[in-house]
């Protein structure tokens, strides 16, 4: 696309409300496009369109009208959560209009470098832990993006001083076209979001559309042990900088002695950085992590090869890694009762990081709550951590039954489900009693759903806040 001055007196139609479409209506208002913002929400649930008609900006809510997009229309930008099979992406694509998500859109007003991060798992952790170390070295950071603050509106406030720090989806990926990142960090690539994408192919292609237009002069921050990211290093044109837990590494960041090694302590493990000359430096141990968990000393690594590309000196690095204490609804300790721990990881959307915040406690028995938006999986991933490391299990959502099943293989006798009909709050409160039910002191009862949140809840948050009064209630 164009810089968004380029549109000036030109139709441009915005599909979603929500952050990132006020922001990106807004622009181009400001910037003297003819902007149509178009959700297909009631008016009555989308509380931003006052403030967009107060601006002279046209505001259609309640449908797509088949009319919306026509020969006039120079460019579409839609919600990144919109799927591309809805009738107005259709028929924009038919007549040849460019289609981008917001994130293309800030690119081009954007004045300061980009660190960007994706992945399956990890991103908002990573994204936070590099934000942090930038803080501690006065690099003047904005953190945006699917982290909660619209990327355009964080955008038009940096200049060359700052560094934004972007938390990035599939989703928003998928919809950019020049957009190039100073540095771009792949965490992982797991199967999830095939609802929307279709097959791993295309999630895979999104998530590589980070790296698309970057070149030598940049970095691409790669994890050595997942296989894709592995394969992506040789496509890549960026300078790669890979980190892993599993393997000592002729350049990179890695763990010494490796993770996997299971006859060194915890304690005597660290955290190093080797630079092109072969010098070896220490950054902190993995015990002095602020966040326990194998997946977060790779999410660890990962943010440190980013600021160190942004020439953050290492103890800046080790002070935000033994500082931080983790972001909310991602393996949070909720309370303590009659003996019983409670952790809210409600962020955990897909099995694989379900999987991994199982496996992050070496000792207590688990009582897993699970279960939410049906995306065609068969969750049969779970079993191996069904059999060996979880007690009891408490399923609810569109999913309860799959999960259950899997459970049942797995040869669990302590299964639960629960639906008190449309009141979630009564039935997360309803998960929580049944899991006490299982549990007894020095276990763990884990909201951990392995699942997206949108079939209850409208929100991953929403459906952690609940768990968390649903716990001290009891």
């Amino acid at each position: 696309m164009n810089h968004p001055r380029e549109y000036k007196n030109q139709q441009v139609v915005i599909l979603g409300l929500a952050r990132s479409g006020v922001a990106v209506a807004k622009l181009f208002h400001e910037y003297g496009a003819i902007v149509t913002v178009n959700d297909k929400k009631e008016l009555d649930l989308c509380p931003e369109a006052d403030e967009l008609t107060a601006l002279g900006i046209s505001v259609i809510c309640g449908s797509h009208p088949a009319d919306i997009i026509h020969q006039a229309v120079k460019l579409v930008v839609k919600n990144p959560g919109i799927p591309y099979t809805i009738e107005p992406i259709q028929s924009a694509q038919k007549l040849g209009i460019e289609i981008v998500t917001e994130v293309e859109v800030a690119y081009h007003v954007c004045q300061a470098p980009m660190i960007c991060v994706t992945g399956s798992n990890g991103k908002t952790t990573t994204t936070t832990w590099i934000g942090l170390m930038l803080e501690a070295a006065a690099k003047k950071p904005i953190v945006a993006g699917n982290i909660g603050r619209a990327l355009t509106e964080a955008a038009l406030e940096a200049d060359s001083d700052n560094m934004m720090v972007v938390e990035l989806s599939s989703f928003q990926l998928k919809g950019t076209k020049d957009f190039r990142p100073k540095v771009a960090c792949l965490l992982n690539v797991y199967e999830t979001h095939l609802d929307y994408h279709g097959a791993m192919d295309d999630y895979i292609a999104s998530k590589s559309m980070l790296f698309a237009n970057q070149t030598s002069v940049d970095t691409a921050v790669l994890n050595w042990d997942d296989p894709v990211c592995r394969r992506i290093a040789g496509e890549v044109k960026a300078s790669v900088l890979p980190f892993s837990i599993k393997e000592e590494l002729e350049y990179g960041l890695f763990i010494q002695p490796s993770l996997s090694d299971k006859t060194i302590p915890t304690t005597e493990k660290q955290l190093v950085y080797r630079d092109r000359q072969g010098l070896l430096h220490n950054i902190l141990s993995v015990s002095q992590l602020g966040i326990p968990a194998s997946f977060n000393v790779e999410n660890a690594l990962a943010a440190s090869a980013a600021a160190i590309t942004a020439d953050v000196p290492l103890e800046h690095i080790a002070k935000a890694l033994r500082d931080f204490r983790g972001v909310e609804h991602r393996l949070e300790h909720v309370a303590t009762k009659d003996g019983v721990l409670f952790y809210n990881n409600s962020k955990a959307t897909n099995a694989t990081a379900t999987i991994k915040t199982i496996e992050s406690f070496e000792q207590q028995d688990i009582i897993l709550i699970a279960g939410g938006l049906d995306r065609g999986s068969d969750y049969m991933e779970l079993l191996p951590v069904f059999q060996e490391r979880v007690k009891g299990l408490v399923t609810m959502g569109q999913t309860k039954q799959k999960i259950s099943d899997v459970a049942m293989l797995a040869g669990m006798s302590r299964v639960k489900t629960v639906d008190t009909a449309n009141d979630v709050q009564d039935t997360i409160t309803e998960a929580v009693r049944e899991a006490m039910a299982m549990a007894k002191a020095g276990d763990v009862v884990l909201l951990s759903p392995a699942c997206a949140s949108w079939d209850m809840f409208p929100s991953y948050e929403e459906r952690g806040r609940m768990f968390r009064q649903s716990v001290h209630n009891l």
